[in-house]
């Protein structure tokens, strides 16, 4: 039985279901949602997803956004009195799932809150009040009876430190919070529709989880401890059934290829200082763009000889500053300054947490010790915007291709010279691709352009991975092409050839115009065509983006699309 409220003006409505015996998922729709944490697509809105177990003994397992407050109290009201409640189950603590839970100790202060260790510390944190509480360790198990026996998998880093999954061995679910979930809201409670959703499923790995690569891997080997999962019920988006085993298997790939890079960048960051959290992710979901590796932890909770580990065999590091209060953090930063060591690169961020430690003495620290800076700090002075966000990202993907350069090169030697000649006579046009999403503004000069349908009228373009505009040309998102002029192509070429640094604007000094999607015309080019990205296919370094065009003019009808020759086809 499906119960949808009114929609509000906001468009937040609340689901119930019945997933399992005597399980209830609770379901928070915001349809209109369109952006989380660093992940710039969200075209599809976000669910908070909250579930109730009832045993002899009754568990609710995570709450809910606090926007949510009168909507989600109000449904749990209307299936439970909260005095029944025995346990409250905290996957994770980020306030998307926790919160709540202040709401919930107010309503039912007789709750047990069960958690990992980190997760109790961070609650403790955040309600400012006594409660009882029971931590949890890997492979503990708590009985409610009638055949619901919990049983508690460790998660840590995925994507925060405190993460734990639940699995009712009666029912065969597993409860995952962020892990195996996605950004997208519809009324289907399960992932019946597996090609709707597997973009944004794909999307949210890649700025989640792909920066805790080995993180996962370590949750999947102990998930295969577990008996049969028959449900994953994720804490945003359709909870898995239907497809499980593919999907669970998709993470394993995508995993294993994040991981098995020789290359590794240790991002350290405080969980719950400021925007700390944030930003490290950003930085490091570019980073993974380059294919190299990236272990996050946070300096709250850091042991000191898993710090020296870590930067020890660790080819860069990022460090957000700490609270100069918190002796833990300032400790642990003390272990990674005493285990850097030259030939390293550094980047260093604030986290606009009210009491970073100084920004410019960390750095004159590190390049004291001989570490080349990956690029310059950057300093947080009011609330992180899109734009802030894209700096960020930008900034790890340079630092990214600083560490792959030398590979990069190596590998363009090793290919036969025959055969990159060949290559190379394969030509293409010259164009521009530029877009701009919630104001944040992208442009990328392509020569892989190719029509690719009639019906409807569709083009190909690959796009490298490391590339800044991949992040605005996600399934939903618009952008234009524009064709170059044969014979008058030169300056706009030279102008987005340059290297940008991070967060820069492309089109300054630029001479441009605004499409209805919102996108940059460039005055100077021949053509242009305005297109809406419908699917993406990976292959290797390059992501082939079919789009299907909406709309476009000529400028001058007789002149010709410039035509890029190269000399070798294995790099640009």
């Amino acid at each position: 039985m499906v119960a949808l409220t009114e929609r509000t003006q906001k468009r937040l409505t609340i689901q119930t279901r019945e997933i399992a015996a005597e399980t209830t998922a609770i379901r928070s729709l915001d349809w209109d949602r369109d952006r989380f944490d660093i992940e710039f697509g969200l075209q599809n809105g976000t669910t908070y997803n909250s579930f109730l177990i009832r045993g002899d003994r009754i568990a609710l397992v995570d709450t809910s956004h606090e926007k949510f407050r009168q909507l989600y109290l109000d449904t749990l009201k209307g299936l439970i009195d909260p005095a029944q409640i025995d346990y409250l189950i905290i996957s994770h603590t980020e306030p998307d799932h926790s919160g709540l839970v202040k709401d919930m100790l107010q309503l039912a202060p007789q709750v047990t809150v069960v958690g990992s260790k980190v997760a109790i510390q961070f609650i403790e944190d955040f309600v400012h009040q006594p409660f009882k509480r029971q931590i949890v360790k890997n492979g503990d198990k708590l009985d409610l009876g009638n055949g619901h026996e919990i049983e508690f998998v460790i998660a840590p880093n995925l994507h925060w430190p405190d993460t734990s999954f639940s699995y009712d061995r009666k029912t065969q679910i597993l409860f995952t919070c962020d892990a195996f979930g996605m950004h997208y809201c519809s009324d289907s409670t399960f992932d019946e529709d597996l090609a709707a959703i597997e973009a944004d499923y794909r999307f949210y790995y890649e700025c989640l989880m792909a920066p805790n690569a080995r993180s996962v891997l370590s949750a999947l080997k102990r998930m295969g401890e577990l008996p049969e999962i028959g449900t994953i019920a994720t804490g945003h988006g359709p909870l898995l059934h239907h497809n499980v085993t593919e999907l669970v298997d998709r993470y394993r790939k995508w995993s294993q290829a994040k991981a098995k890079s020789d290359t590794t960048v240790a991002v350290f960051y405080v969980s719950d200082y400021g925007y700390s959290d944030r930003i490290s992710q950003a930085i490091a979901h570019g980073i993974t763009k380059t294919d190299v590796a990236v272990e996050m932890f946070d300096l709250k909770f850091a042991d000191p000889q898993e710090v020296q580990e870590l930067v020890g065999r660790s080819a860069g590091l990022v460090i957000a500053t700490p609270p100069a209060s918190n002796s833990t953090a300032q400790a642990a930063l003390g272990t990674v300054l005493a285990a850097a060591k030259e030939k390293q690169i550094v980047g260093i961020f604030e986290c606009y947490g009210g009491d970073d430690e100084p920004i410019d003495p960390l750095s004159i620290k590190f390049t004291e010790l001989g570490l080349k800076v990956a690029f310059p700090p950057i300093r947080i002075k009011d609330t992180p915007t899109e734009a802030t966000y894209q700096l960020c990202e930008e900034a790890g993907t340079d630092l990214g291709q600083l560490l792959t350069r030398d590979r990069d090169i190596q590998q363009r030697k090793s290919i036969d010279n025959d055969l990159e000649k060949a290559l190379g006579r394969i030509s293409g046009g010259l164009y521009i691709i530029t877009a701009n999403k919630h104001g944040v503004k992208g442009a990328m000069l392509a020569s892989w352009v190719s029509q690719a349908s009639f019906q409807p009228l569709g083009i190909t373009i690959a796009v490298a991975k490391d590339r800044a505009i991949e992040s605005l040309m996600q399934v939903g998102d618009k952008f234009v092409l524009n064709v170059l002029e044969e014979g008058n192509y030169q300056l706009l070429m030279k102008h987005f050839l340059k290297r940008f640094p991070p967060g820069a604007d492309r089109f300054a000094g630029v001479k441009t115009q605004t499409t209805e999607n919102g996108s940059p015309i460039l005055t100077d080019s021949l053509a242009y065509i305005e297109c809406e990205v419908a699917s993406r296919m990976e292959c290797s370094d390059h992501w082939i983006v079919y789009s299907t065009v909406e709309s476009g003019r000529v400028s001058k009808a007789e002149a010709l699309t410039a035509v890029h020759h190269r000399k070798v086809g294995n790099y640009y």
